[in-house]
């Protein structure tokens, strides 16, 4: 895949899709910008396996809740490299609770984590690739964003809303070249999936077409695509990488 671009950010990179998302980027020829919030050993090991492999890629830790600290963080990126290229919201957190036991700090700090502080990485973003007049975001969402999920009232409501913001941010960005797009993965294998029992897999696995979890380098290639020149002209769009679950 070809980037105009030489660099990225991508929140929440240290573990999980995020790490996977880093490598791929950077095996693409990007540099990439890990984000980490409370463990800066798990960012430190990517960014040298990331250069062991012969990419480049800088650690920077903000709390993504942290807007001061959110928007010097990526004024720090501009200021290293000269401009930011591409950014992945990838950051998130789960606080599932059946709605009638949920809190209501618990649904607003779930919106706050998942979909405020994407607003807000958006929009700083945003004013730095208007300059240049070049740039690509892609958010990630989640399929209970069109399905909804019990227990999930808060994830789901976030989720839903940063399909809806990125729409609205494409139409923004529009005009300048700068593109905004969704990635929704179904069930992905990750250090949280692989606790569940073999019978609850097996649940889960029975409603997917495909009949298997997807990887985390599954979602990665999405982000990768979308981001490329190949999806120069794909904006405003939500990519269902779900095995089929939602068709």
């Amino acid at each position: 895949m070809r980037f105009s671009g030489k660099n990225v950010l991508v929140t929440g990179a240290s573990r999980g899709i995020g790490r996977e998302i880093a490598l791929i980027l950077a095996g693409y020829g990007l540099k990439v910008w890990i984000n980490y919030r409370s463990n800066p050993e798990l960012a430190d090991s990517l960014q040298a396996e990331i250069e062991k492999a012969g990419g480049n890629a800088g650690v920077i830790g903000f709390d993504m809740t942290d807007e001061e600290g959110l928007k010097e963080g990526i004024k720090t990126i501009v200021q290293s490299d000269g401009e930011i290229s591409y950014l992945v919201n990838n950051a998130g957190i789960t606080l599932d609770k059946l709605s009638i036991r949920m809190k209501t700090q618990e649904f607003e700090k779930v919106l706050m984590t998942n979909l405020t502080s994407a607003f807000v990485s958006c929009r700083e973003t945003l004013k730095f690739m208007n300059k240049k007049r070049f740039g690509a975001v892609v958010n990630i969402s989640s399929i209970v964003a069109e399905t909804g999920n019990m227990g999930q009232v808060n994830y789901s409501a976030s989720k839903g809303g940063m399909i809806s913001m990125t729409k609205s941010f494409a139409l923004e960005g529009a005009g300048r070249g700068i593109r905004f797009n969704c990635v929704t993965p179904g069930f992905i294998s990750t250090d949280m999936t692989e606790k569940l029992s073999e019978e609850v897999k097996k649940s889960y696995t029975d409603k997917i077409p495909l009949k298997r979890f997807g990887d985390s380098k599954d979602v990665a290639e999405a982000v990768a695509f979308l981001l490329s020149d190949q999806a120069s002209y794909i904006t405003g769009t939500t990519l269902r990488v779900n095995g089929g679950m939602l068709m």
